[in-house]
């Protein structure tokens, strides 16, 4: 008998649109759908293959002649914050975080229309109700989290929608309060999944993906050591080394399951 779990999936081609990190330029991707009984095993895979989540499907980009988004991770173990993110950790000492089930609060969406409002007021998830907030944060088949970070007198300041997988977390997205710049929330929310996961004795967190040239993404490098995926494989980012930009291939490299 044929298990699930060697039951094909198929792969499916967005239609072109604009990039949403770099200008004048096209972004396609490919899609696999996650609503299956094995939704976590295979997001798992799909991760470790570069893959990115949204609502019930599984993402990555295969734009012609351009390969400038590079899945990131960051190995928990070998972790050392700087001297900039020991700042940031102990500058939001007073906060408390907590792990939460996936449904959405009109809370949460208020801070996180505060913070489209102030950091992407033109980017695509701009005009997003909250309905559409509710959609991406419970339409999901896969375990999925919201962190949530709050102050003593319980103003909620940042949250994190996180993914759990097989060998890591997953930053799926974060928002938070801009209006207290000196705490470097953003910083700081990734500071904290790092030590989430660890202490879920996992390996690896998620990070998306890295795409030299882009402001909105520049913040990822400074998180060191980190990995970067290249020809199929997990290597080491050297920050002063610009990695190879190739084509990228319609399909991951090798085995997924």
């Amino acid at each position: 008998m044929t298990s699930s779990q060697d039951r094909p999936h198929f792969f499916y081609t967005a239609p072109p649109g604009a990039c949403p990190y770099l200008p004048s330029r096209t972004e396609r991707k490919i899609l696999v759908d996650l609503a299956t009984p094995e939704a976590n095993f295979l997001h798992s895979r799909l991760s470790h293959a570069g893959f990115r989540r949204s609502h019930t499907l599984a993402y990555a980009p295969i734009c012609d002649g351009c390969s400038a988004c590079i899945p990131i991770r960051l190995p928990v173990a070998c972790f050392k914050p700087d001297r900039t993110q020991k700042r940031t950790i102990r500058r939001n000492a007073d906060l408390t975080r907590s792990v939460i089930p996936p449904i959405a609060t009109d809370e949460q969406y208020a801070l996180f229309r505060r913070y489209l409002d102030s950091r992407h007021s033109d980017g695509e998830m701009a005009g997003m109700s909250m309905h559409d907030y509710r959609i991406m944060v419970e339409e999901t088949p896969v375990d999925t989290r919201i962190v949530e970070f709050r102050a003593p007198d319980s103003t909620l300041m940042a949250a994190s929608l996180i993914d759990v997988l097989e060998d890591g977390l997953s930053a799926v997205y974060s928002f938070y309060s801009t209006e207290t710049p000196q705490r470097s929330l953003g910083s700081f929310a990734i500071l904290s999944l790092l030590e989430l996961t660890a202490q879920m004795k996992l390996p690896y967190l998620y990070l998306g993906y890295w795409v030299p040239g882009s402001p909105k993404m520049a913040y990822k490098e400074r998180f060191q050591p980190a990995e970067i995926l290249r020809n199929g494989a997990w290597q080491k980012l050297n920050p002063n080394q610009p990695p190879c930009i190739e084509r990228p291939l319609p399909f991951p490299e090798g085995p997924l399951f």
